[in-house]
């Protein structure tokens, strides 16, 4: 089955924002919570300002309908699973708290508590340990955003507007008074840098790494180690007078940070940098028609070498590597063979000596793939919707009990939870939960079980467990009862 060619461009940027959206309806982090940081949940082990949680819990943003969007916790449990705080306490009003990163033995979060706006927060797990941090933008019931959270050298880093700066580097220790702006990267009067990029902060060699904009040269590649002084532009990749370069989706690899920028001559490909400007250096023109970008996408260190998607005319998106030199940077399979098909290997995930992915051959749609990292060990694992050409879109893969678990469409069940062993007889679907809504991406391990979120078209998007079994595959607990969604993200 011929698939229809379309710009590597345009799809790439549709796919990026398509992929942003549907991260937004179950995690809130996947397009922007940086540095360990999960909008969606996390765990807390330990207590913050001499409190303490006896058990290991996740974090989550949750409605239980009378509340709104508030902090919950769970420890696996549906007696615990509950309500941390009523942050906002405005009858129906949530605090919509998002971003949870664990530093010094507490998590901070945004949230907004219907007098301070969308403010920092920090909680321990308890009622009395969740407290406001600091109202950096002290206008009436203005936002200050804070985003992007990540540790480095004893501080917490995050993205805030304090409404005289703009959006600009911030720090905290944890105390007002040690919540403070790093650097006013664009000094224009309330002008925004927004340092950041699409995956968050990145730690290198002891620096945090971002792209911002200061005015000048436009949105280029900063780092940061914690200092005004020490908070400078590495590299104006794109030298004409106030463009940008765009650079983002940081990934360390070999001793060196590889991204993605556009250098106004070669559209955006693959660079890398040693922290230098000269050693800022573009790795290789994959696509080479003029002005065109191979939109390198989705980096993972994998055997030695990192691994990508990237698109030229010739071949479409497709599955490449890199060793870091020109001549090391190779497509290792043309899986959609179809002229200028694209394949769209998203999802790259290390699992048992390989890499598992999503792709579409001129044959099976999006599948389940993995591959060695050689062309004849690139291989279609299952085609798990049948109908000719149809896709079941394999997507949120994570690992449990040696084990790699995702979300699927066998085109009879709707979306479900999946699980592989690598073999196409050892990929099955868990339980159907719903044969429309089915299981989320947002899968993680907590206490001896997998999570996710799911609807069952009885109790709406709620929290659900399962030991890899259909038997344990069980409702946690109905957040929200009725047809409501409980749990958000």
């Amino acid at each position: 089955m011929k698939k229809q060619t379309v710009s590597v461009s345009s799809l790439l940027f549709n796919s990026l924002r398509i992929s942003c959206v549907t991260a937004l309806l179950f995690t809130l982090g996947a397009c922007g919570s940086g540095g360990g940081g999960d909008s969606g949940s996390n765990s807390v082990t330990g207590g913050g300002d001499g409190s303490s949680v006896a058990s290991e819990i996740k974090l989550m943003a949750a409605n239980d309908g009378v509340s709104g969007i508030e902090l919950w916790k769970t420890d696996g449990t549906a007696a615990g699973t509950v309500l941390v705080q009523d942050i906002n306490p405005a009858a129906g009003s949530g605090s919509d708290p998002v971003g949870f990163t664990e530093f010094n033995g507490a998590f901070y979060f945004q949230a907004d508590d219907g007098v301070h706006g969308k403010e920092l927060w920090k909680t321990d797990g308890t009622a009395a340990g969740t407290i406001l941090v600091k109202d950096i933008n002290t206008a009436a019931g203005a936002n200050s955003y804070p985003y992007g959270f990540i540790v480095l050298n004893g501080a917490l880093y995050f993205r805030a507007g304090a409404g005289v700066n703009g959006a600009d580097l911030w720090k905290t220790d944890g105390t007002a008074a040690g919540t403070v702006l790093v650097k006013e990267i664009d000094a224009t009067t309330v002008a925004n840098s927004y340092p950041y990029d699409l995956i968050g902060f990145t730690e290198f060699n002891g620096a945090l790494y971002f792209h911002a904009d200061d005015g000048v040269n436009g949105r280029e590649l900063w780092k940061t180690d914690g200092t005004a002084a020490g908070t400078v532009l590495v590299k104006d990749i794109n030298t004409a007078s106030g463009a940008n370069s765009y650079p983002d989706d940081f990934t360390v690899f070999n001793n060196a940070l590889y991204f993605r920028a556009n250098d106004g001559v070669n559209g955006y490909e693959l660079w890398k940098t040693d922290g230098t400007t000269d050693g800022t250096v573009l790795i290789k023109d994959i696509n080479t028609a003029t002005g065109a970008g191979s939109l390198p996408l989705g980096f993972t260190v994998f055997n030695d070498a990192l691994y990508f998607e990237a698109g030229e005319s010739v071949n479409g998106i497709e599955l490449w590597k890199t060793d870091g030199t020109a001549a090391g940077t190779v497509l290792v399979k043309d899986i959609n063979t179809a002229s200028g098909a694209n394949s769209f290997p998203r999802g790259l995930t290390v699992f048992n000596n390989a890499l598992y992915f999503k792709a579409g051959d001129d044959m099976n749609g999006g599948e389940l793939w993995k591959t060695d990292g050689t062309a004849a060990g690139t291989v279609l694992v299952k085609d798990i919707n049948t109908a000719a050409g149809a896709n079941s879109y394999p997507y949120g893969f994570a690992q449990f009990n040696g084990t790699l678990y995702f979300r699927a469409d066998d085109g009879v069940n709707g979306y479900g939870l999946w699980k592989t062993d690598g073999t196409a007889d050892g990929t099955v679907l868990v339980q159907d939960v719903n044969a429309e809504t089915g299981a989320s991406s947002n899968l993680y391990v907590l206490i001896g079980a997998l999570y996710f979120h799911a609807d069952d078209g009885v109790n709406g998007m709620e929290l659900w467990k399962t030991d890899g079994t259909a038997a344990g595959t069980q409702l946690l607990k109905d957040i929200c009862p009725g047809l409501c969604d409980g749990v958000l993200y």
